[in-house]
This record gives C-alpha cells, structure tokens and sequence, in this order.
C-alpha cells in the first residue's frame, strides 16, 4: 500500500482555491532558479537541490506535477521518480535529460512511470506547457477516479456527457495516445494538429496505409470545441459505390438490404466529426455529393428527393496526392480546395526510427493483456532490429510482427531470435559491421562484392535465430566451425551486445 504522509492534504478538501504545486528537482542552483522563473507566474514552485530534498516535500505538500534532472549525485532522476510513484502514483513525473536513447526511454518508463520527457536545453516556453499539462493531466486523472467511485452507486445505464468524456480519457483518445520520442518527426504533425483542432474547418490527412490517420483524425476531434459529440469513421478504399453512398447518407425505406430505412453517417454526425479515410477511391458521383455536404451541409439519402441537413466536421484521410489526382482530372479541384484548408501530413514509420522501440513496448503492454500472456519487455537486440527496419507496412505490420512475437515467446522477454527473417535480413543500423558495403549493392561493383554483402547478411540472420549459437548456424549453413569462425572474422561480424561471436560451443 503507498505510504502517505498525514501532513499532506488535498487542496480539494481545504475549502481554499490554490494554484498548482509543481516541484522542480535538480542539483545546479542556477537550473532551479532559472526554472522557477519561468513557471512562477503560473504556478507555486518548490524546489530542491537533490532527490533526499525532494522527497521529504512530497511528505509535506500535495504536489501535483514533478520535473526532475537525470543527472544528480547520489539518486538519479529515474530512480528518485520511481521511488515517487510508488508513495504517490497521482503525480505526473516528468523527466530532463539530454540522453535519448530509445531503450533507455523505454526503460525508464517502465520503472519510473514517466509521462514526459523534456530534452537539454530547454525552453522556457516548453517547460511551462510541460508544466500545464502535467496539471491538466492531475486533474484528469482525479476526476476520473471521482467518477469511477460515483459509479459504483449509479443504477441508470444512460451514458452521461461526462461519462463519455471520463470514457475517452481512459481509453486514450486524445493527442497524449500517440506515443512518440523528444526528437520524433510526429511532435510537428501533433503541434499542427492540435492548433487545427480547435478552429472548425475541414482537414486533410495524408501518408501511407497504416500511419495512424485515423487516430490523428480521433485525437483532433477530441480536442476540439465538438469533443462532447459523436464521432465515426469509414474508409471508402475498397467500398462499392452504391454502399458507400448508403452508408455515408442513408437510405430510404426498399432501398437498402431488409426492405427498411438507413440513417447514415452523415447524419450521425450531426455536430460532431466524420472522418473518411480513402478519400482518394471517392467516385465523381460520391466526390460530387461530398462537395454538396461541405458547401451548404445538405445531403439526401439514396432513393430520396427530399434535402436533408447536417452541421459536420469532416476530416478526410488520403493516401495518394490529391493536387496530382486533380491535375491528371481524377479528383474534383472544388473538394480538394475545401478539404486542404487544413492539410497534414503524417509521415510514414521509417522515418520515425527513435519512435519505433516506445510504439512496439506500448503494442507489446496492449497485446500481453489481450492475449493473457505475461510479457512486457523487448530485449536491447530485437529493439536495433526493429528500429532499423523500413517497416512497408507501417504501424499494422508492427503491430503483426509484436503479435507474432508475442506467440512464439517461450520466455518472458521478447527476444531478437524472435524476429522475422525479412526484418533480419534487413540492412543493419549505421554502427552495423557491414553498413560500409551498403553502397556496393547499389552502386557499380563486381559480382563479388555484390555475394558478399548478401553473404554478410545470411550470417548475421542465421546467429540472430540461433541466438549466436555458433555450432547450430554452422550446422545450419553447411559450414565448419573453422569455416563460419573465418567468415566471421573476415566480415567482423558481431553480436548485438558488442561481443565477438566465441569458438566455444554454446549448447
């Protein structure tokens, strides 16, 4: 049970409105100074030069947020954060570092239950919104916790707008599910989408299948001024023309299969959001129909005269490039003007490579709670493989790969060995032994370069699955030991920890 010292109080109970507390830890006096300054005009502050410091004012004070250094003598940031979290749980910790390792990332928020990561050097302008919503999050989580405990008494079944609300948060819906590193390409498109939230104008959303659009497209609407109102999606990318139209407007009653009527989802819509995800697959007719929907919000339903209307924000989602469709006369140039008052686009996985080890850790916590198998970490090797793939087929391939891992794991790590061949057969990360020869194959060579560069490859694929067990890839490969020692040796190939592959016999 966490230990709660009887000084603190719930500024709740006080009867007393009072400003945040945030406490900022870190050894260098003029850091803390400097901190302080920048978020005192919105907050109280308290600061303490060491983690010891710290911990007797979390003793004594209801702090809501906590922004500590790495780097201190004695404990460090994560392992002053991690003895926080578990006396108080409720506060946000957030963490400065200037260390950005993917592994190191994930590992921290495994111990310590870190929120944020804040990089050196820091701006006063992003620590104070680091700041706020640590304190929006605070609150969040309380309320969320009130309303789980009221619950317990309610008999109506009736979903409540703040149950809705309660249920997005716990679902994780907003702009804080789409999990990225410091560096990552993604914190630009977040920024765009988070100022295109809430002003009320249509937005496009393109990339490749599998980058998430969708989601985006639900973390905007939930935070815009429609966030208390439905939202649905539907991709046209493979839909008849005929059930796209009923799905999207309706359809009179002898129209749509069971003889009876069909409200659709732009009427469902009504003052929420609708995000159509292929709108590049959209027919002239359905194109047409879209274009009337944004101009005046009328529509009708399949089979009808009349003129019914909708007050929608329709966010669309695009694979191809909507400018080119229009010029080859594919696409209408009216929607595609209406649409890219608010473009974005969101770049594909492989040029998210410090995201990929924090998206595959929170697809490995997701899937081991589906499948009721009890694993939750990703061993450093198998992380460089999966960092160093191009991943085609985005965060769905991701996502079948940890799944397929997940399966297969006999133990209670996911391991390199557990990996895909094509993913290790892949060209290795820039500190690779042989990264060197990657231009070869591209470039002009001999016949021989080019075999030995697709010969590095297999061996390292071969010890990968056999966890460098030396005497099973030779067995594998046909080789002597002597035979895959001297390959080895010639290509300096290493393990993923850094160690020379042995002579010994590992069996």
């Amino acid at each position: 049970m966490a230990f709660q010292s009887p000084h603190r109080q719930d500024a709740g109970d006080s009867g007393m409105t009072t400003r945040p507390l945030v406490l900022v830890v870190d050894d260098e006096p003029h850091s803390l100074a400097a901190m302080r300054m920048a978020l005192e005009d919105e907050f109280e502050v308290a600061t303490a030069p060491s983690a010891d410091e710290a911990l007797k004012i979390l003793q004594d004070q209801w702090v809501q947020v906590i922004i500590s250094d790495q780097r201190m003598p004695g404990m460090t940031g994560v392992e002053f954060l991690a003895q926080a979290r578990e006396r108080w749980p409720e506060t946000v910790r957030i963490i400065l570092t200037g260390y950005t390792d993917a592994s190191a990332m994930v590992a921290a928020i495994n111990e310590a239950g870190i929120h944020q990561f804040l990089t050196k050097p820091w701006l006063p302008d992003q620590l104070l919104m680091a700041a706020r919503h640590g304190t929006r999050l605070f609150q969040l989580a309380r309320d969320n916790e009130r309303l789980a405990l009221e619950m317990r008494f309610l008999t109506s079944t009736v979903e409540t707008r703040l149950e809705k609300r309660r249920r997005a948060l716990r679902e994780g819906m907003g702009f804080e599910s789409i999990l990225r590193a410091p560096s990552s390409p993604m914190n630009a498109v977040v920024a765009a989408a988070r100022q295109f939230a809430s002003f009320d104008v249509p937005v496009l959303l393109t990339g490749e299948p599998g980058t998430a659009k969708a989601q985006l497209a639900r973390a905007m609407h939930y935070g815009s001024l429609r966030s208390d109102r439905p939202f649905h999606e539907f991709n046209l990318q493979g839909v008849p023309e005929d059930l796209a139209a009923m799905e999207l407007f309706g359809a009179k009653r002898g129209v749509a299969p069971g003889n009876g009527s069909r409200i659709g989802l732009v009427q469902k819509a009504d003052r929420g959001t609708l995000y159509l995800g292929g709108i590049d697959t959209a027919p002239p007719a359905l194109q047409l129909a879209l274009m009337r929907v944004l101009a005046n919000g009328a529509f009708s339903p399949v089979g009808g005269q009349e003129t019914l209307t909708t007050n929608l924000r329709l966010i669309a989602g695009s694979h191809r490039d909507l400018r080119a469709l229009v010029a080859e006369g594919q696409f209408r140039a009216d929607l595609y003007y209406a649409l890219s008052a608010g473009e974005i686009a969101v770049p594909p996985l492989r040029a998210r490579r410090g995201d990929v080890a924090i998206l595959a850790q929170a697809l490995l916590a997701d899937l081991a709670a589906t499948h009721g198998k009890p694993i939750h970490e990703i061993e450093p090797a198998a992380l460089e493989f999966l960092e160093n793939y191009d991943w085609p087929g985005n965060l769905r391939e991701l996502a079948n790969e940890i799944t397929r891992m997940l399966i297969f794991a006999q133990g209670k790590v996911l391991g390199a060995d557990l990996i895909s061949r094509p993913i290790l057969q892949a060209p290795p990360s820039e500190a690779g032994a042989d990264r060197s020869a990657e231009a070869v194959l591209t470039a002009d060579g001999t016949l021989k370069d080019r075999v030995e560069l697709i010969e590095m490859r297999i061996l390292r694929e071969t010890l990968t699955r056999h966890r460098w067990n030396k005497s099973r890839a030779a067995a594998e490969l046909g080789l002597s030991r002597v035979g895959l020692r001297a390959k080895l040796d010639r290509y300096g190939i290493v393990d993923p920890a850094g160690r020379l592959v042995t002579d010994e016999e590992e069996d």
